[in-house]
This record gives C-alpha cells, sequence and structure tokens, in this order.
C-alpha cells in the first residue's frame, strides 16, 4: 500500500463516521503550493462555502500560497463563509492529511473565527 491509498483509507473511515453524525463538514485538502476548504452539507451534494489560495483576492494577499500563513487566511476565510450562510457546527475532515503543520493551523483559524468544530 502507497502512500496515497493510506492517505485515502484513513479519509474513508472519518468520512463514514461523519457521515453517521449528519453534520455539515468541513471538507480540506493540500497540495503543495495551494490548500483548498469546503462546507458540504449532510446529504453531500451541495457545497454551502469554499475557499482556496486560487483565489485572486487571496494570492494576492500572500507572498507563498503553500505554507502555513496562508492556511490561517483560508481557516478564517472559510469561517466567515460559513457562517455568513447560517453553519456554525461543523465536523473536520481532514482528508486523510495529518493533523500537522498546515492542516492544524487552518483548524484552528477557523475555530478562532468563531466556527465550531
Amino acid at each position: 500500500m502507497n502512500k496515497r491509498q493510506s492517505r485515502l483509507r484513513r479519509a474513508l473511515r472519518t468520512r463514514s463516521k461523519i457521515r453517521e453524525l449528519g453534520a455539515h463538514r468541513l471538507c480540506i485538502h493540500r497540495t503543495a503550493q495551494h490548500t483548498y476548504a469546503q462546507v458540504i452539507s449532510p446529504d453531500g451534494g451541495k457545497v454551502v462555502a469554499s475557499a482556496s489560495t486560487l483565489e485572486v483576492d487571496v494570492k494576492s494577499a500572500l507572498k507563498h500560497t503553500g505554507n502555513v500563513e496562508a492556511a490561517v487566511k483560508i481557516g478564517q476565510l472559510i469561517a466567515e463563509r460559513a457562517k455568513a450562510s447560517g453553519i456554525e457546527r461543523v465536523a473536520f475532515d481532514r482528508s486523510g492529511f495529518k493533523y500537522h503543520g498546515r492542516v492544524k493551523a487552518l483548524a484552528d483559524a477557523a475555530r478562532e473565527s468563531g466556527l465550531t468544530i
């Protein structure tokens, strides 16, 4: 089993538990250059809010888009957009990534901005 398969296996385990809870999920994805975040409805069919480092205003405000500083900005932005949509509580779907570095920074920033994870 390679690294990608292991990550996806961890992601499936997390997502099945979130599905049992029936909560909105804050789903993140990270690559070497960018960070993406979405709040997805409990049925999995609708993206309620999204933010990424590909957005022009975010990209222009940051020197680099693949670091902890960028993840903090995305965490704050996704929390603001989720609250604007009327969502206060979400389940954190880290997509199988370790809760460390950029993933942790995004989650902490979302919590500090008023989102309950």
